[in-house]
């Protein structure tokens, strides 16, 4: 395994139209030499991209073509409020899809592989951004059921701002002011108006007849390592099991770390792309990319 200074890797800002409307802006980061595979990082909601610059890093620093980016209507892609109609599903269906396939065709004779975080493996455990794909981490990805929740504290802040706070400023604001919720970014009102509602139902988006997500989880059948850590108040193994059960023509392979297989203090649902799990983590993820792209580790 390659241990490079940052400065051996390379950076570019890159904006992605959709064809919906609007621009992904996001970066490409690229190795020291020809890179080996491709690898996209799909975000969380309403998580800045700034968080998977050291992952990003890391993984370029291995070999590896890495796109990272923020999602219509948060952080460099846009405002909130010019966005105030966009809904988590928009994000799903087609900002995934228009970055999988950017990448693909600035990398075409490369493996792809991805990377998603809570929001952004859900879209592809939807069959979203798959096409050509080697294989797919979900990292704490599970479905947002707010009574799921098991931390008592932690279950009635939650609830508190996914079914009043949040919708209410969506509604009068046409934005919702994330970071003083404790949410991350700004995000539209669309978006968290959506995320409400499916936060009610006790099998979260599969309840939603108009996402047809039974049939669309069940259409996927590229391999996908799924993670999630033992301190994540949201994604515990049974809300991660929620989404990814339904995988029934995929494989599917389960690993759950906690703070000291890290050898850090907390993990959370934020702390893996941090770089404190750079040592103990971040190899193991690695390590999967490369033998699903049919690598030699270096």
């Amino acid at each position: 395994m390659r241990n490079n200074d940052v400065t051996s890797i390379t950076s570019e800002r890159i904006s992605i139209p959709v064809v919906a409307g609007g621009t992904i802006a996001g970066t490409l980061r690229l190795p020291d030499g020809e890179p080996r595979a491709a690898v996209v990082i799909h975000p969380a909601t309403a998580v800045a991209e700034r968080l998977y610059t050291g992952f990003s890093e890391y993984l370029a620093e291995n070999g590896f073509a890495v796109f990272s980016y923020d999602y219509r209507g948060t952080g460099a892609s846009g405002s909130p409020k010019a966005n105030r109609r966009l809904r988590m599903r928009d994000w799903m269906d087609q900002d995934v899809p228009a970055t999988a396939a950017w990448v693909c065709e600035r990398f075409p004779d490369l493996p792809h592989l991805a990377v998603g975080h809570s929001l952004g493996a859900h879209a592809m455990a939807l069959n979203n951004g798959l096409e050509d794909l080697h294989g797919f981490v979900g990292v704490a990805s599970h479905a947002g059921v707010t009574k799921a929740i098991e931390d008592r504290k932690e279950r009635r802040r939650v609830g508190l701002i996914l079914s009043f706070l949040g919708p209410l400023t969506g509604r009068l604001l046409g934005a919702v002011p994330g970071k003083k919720l404790g949410l991350g970014e700004d995000m539209p009102g669309g978006a968290m108006l959506e995320w409400s509602g499916w936060s009610k139902k006790p099998n979260y988006f599969f309840d939603d007849p108009s996402m047809d997500a039974a049939h669309r989880t069940a259409q996927v059948k590229t391999d996908a390592l799924v993670i999630g850590f033992t301190d994540d108040p949201w994604a515990t193994p049974r809300q991660i099991n929620a989404i990814f059960s339904h995988l029934v023509n995929a494989s599917v392979e389960r690993r759950t770390y906690s703070p000291a297989d890290a050898g850090i203090p907390a993990i959370g649902h934020m702390g893996f792309f941090r770089r404190g799990s750079r040592e103990k983590l971040w190899p193991e993820v690695l390590t999967w990319l490369t033998d699903k792209a049919g690598l030699s580790p270096q």
